[in-house]
């Protein structure tokens, strides 16, 4: 006889349906796992093992097979520990094995008994919830699995003798709610930041659109500041974005106690980051900062100080709005739809540009560090801003300005109208798109120039050496204006503005 226990096998974010096969049969005692396992499921079986023995359970003196169908798609990590352990103890009669038909089941098992936490939780708990299963998973995850719908019974106890006595009926499990992550510090203020109020205005359109921007600047000059300074303008999370993200943190492992934020992610990797870090990868394919920055902020500080090939990994995923990691054996693909915030000094130096400066290095100094940046990167980023050093004044000075708050409620405000254009326009595949990622062809309509419009941007075309890619991005920053002006079309001044954030851009590729 042969006992079946559903379970998953994670690829991405998506979760394959795997099928533990358990036969118990004569011969030599014997304990075999076959169906394409890694490391981690091949050493299941003393996990399984000590587990059952640590309630009182001793494995039958009979040889023990454990499939994991399809054989052909490859197995890893150690959620396989507990469908195992039930489908042996169904296949002991330890437990009622028509029980276990109606449940997707995953978990790590310790030597004593207990189910400990394993990532990709949420994924799992979808899927089953889109076959009609429930699931049965650790009980630190069950708020996480919660939140794939009212609709889907969790199971999340707390060892193996729990979850027996809940079949048997001497125990009932409690049922796990959604938890919400809770968030005692405050956001920093944009009000902090004295000066700097063109940066100021850039760091508002970057939000409303979901632009990319690279800051420019002398040390002090408050580039880092700024960048801080974004997630408190953005607007919260949809439900939608938030269920996105909380399935890539959940395969990450990166949610604590199972409890999601409407926060938009901040990430901000050191500069000695690898290729694997940002993009993703490894051994084990995990997702990369650029992914755990989905609809959120990845911030590049010291961009320069990035390895170039690091870098120039970040061109496709800010074209396409995923990672796509290839292997011998499997591809992965991430969503990785963030927005990137740069900063930069001038030269190594970096003052290079200051009155009364003189780099060590000579003319070359900002020539060789700027060149550590190649163009088709720099080509993708909207804004390029300079931001001079903050004068004495400026720091004396009381804090003025608007803060945050104020600021956010014109992102939303102009965030709501892109999302009801675009619904308008029939771009219903993503409900929740930006200016920044609008399709070349429809940005076009989108913009709606008038005459004077046209004949500006076809001029500074010419004259700025703009490629196809820059022409439309800079259109995109021009809608954005627009939308905070609260304008139906694109008009000459939007359009003059947005063309002054290239500037910087095209001065970088003639000195370079």
């Amino acid at each position: 006889m042969v006992t079946h226990v559903r379970t998953v096998a994670l690829v991405g974010i998506e979760a394959r349906p795997v099928d533990v096969q358990v036969q118990l049969s004569s011969g030599l005692p014997a304990f075999t796992l076959v169906g394409l396992p890694d490391k981690a499921v091949a050493e299941s079986r003393e996990r399984v093992r000590a587990a059952l023995t640590g309630i009182g359970l001793a494995l039958p003196p009979k040889r023990i097979t454990v499939n994991l169908a399809p054989a052909d798609l490859p197995k890893e990590g150690s959620h396989y520990d507990l469908p195992i352990a039930l489908g042996l103890m169904a296949a002991c009669g330890a437990i009622p094995a028509d029980m276990l038909s109606d449940y997707c089941v995953l978990g790590e098992l310790a030597l004593d008994g207990s189910i400990t936490p394993v990532g990709g939780v949420l994924p799992a708990a979808i899927a089953a919830s889109t076959e009609g299963l429930g699931l049965i998973c650790p009980e630190t995850c069950g708020s996480e699995a919660a939140w794939a719908g009212d609709d889907l019974r969790v199971l999340a106890p707390r060892d193996l003798i729990a979850l027996s006595n809940h079949f048997k009926g001497t125990q009932v499990l409690g049922v796990p709610r959604p938890a919400i992550e809770m968030r005692a510090e405050t956001l920093p203020d944009l009000r902090d930041i004295r000066g700097q109020e063109s940066a100021k205005r850039a760091l508002e359109i970057a939000a409303t659109g979901g632009h990319n921007l690279l800051l420019v600047g002398p040390p002090g000059a408050g580039k880092s500041m700024l960048a801080q300074r974004l997630p408190s303008i953005l607007p919260p999370l949809s439900s939608r974005e938030l269920l996105d993200l909380a399935m890539i943190r959940s395969i990450a492992g990166d949610l604590a106690g199972g409890a999601l934020s409407d926060r938009r992610p901040f990430r901000a990797p050191h500069h000695s980051a690898s290729m694997a870090a940002l993009v993703g990868g490894g051994m084990r394919a995990k997702p990369g900062e650029i992914s755990l920055a989905h609809r959120g902020v990845l911030f590049l500080d010291e961009l320069p100080e990035f390895q170039p090939q690091v870098l120039d990994s970040l061109r496709q995923p800010m074209e396409t709005g995923e990672a796509v990691i290839a292997r011998a054996n499997h591809r992965v693909s991430y969503p990785a739809r963030f927005q990137l915030i740069a900063a930069m000094n001038p030269c190594r130096c970096g003052y290079a540009g200051e009155p009364g400066h003189t780099c060590r290095g000579g003319a070359r100094c900002a020539d060789a560090y700027q060149a550590r940046l190649s163009g088709p990167l720099l080509d993708r980023i909207d804004l390029h801003l300079p931001i001079p050093a903050v004068t004495a004044a400026d720091l004396i000075a009381p804090a003025s300005g608007e803060t945050s708050a104020t600021v956010r409620e014109r992102v939303i405000a102009a965030r709501a109208v892109q999302k009801e254009r675009y619904a308008a326009m029939g771009a219903e595949a993503d409900p929740d798109m930006l200016n920044a990622f609008c399709p070349a062809g429809l940005i076009e309509e989108m913009a709606a120039l008038d005459k004077q419009a046209r004949h500006l941007i076809g001029d500074a075309a010419n004259a700025m050496q703009l490629s196809a890619r820059a022409f439309h991005r800079v259109l995109r920053v021009a809608r954005t204006i627009a939308d905070l002006d609260g304008a139906a079309s694109v008009g000459r001044i939007h359009l003059a503005e947005a063309l002054g954030y290239r500037e910087r851009h095209r001065d970088q590729a003639l000195a370079a």
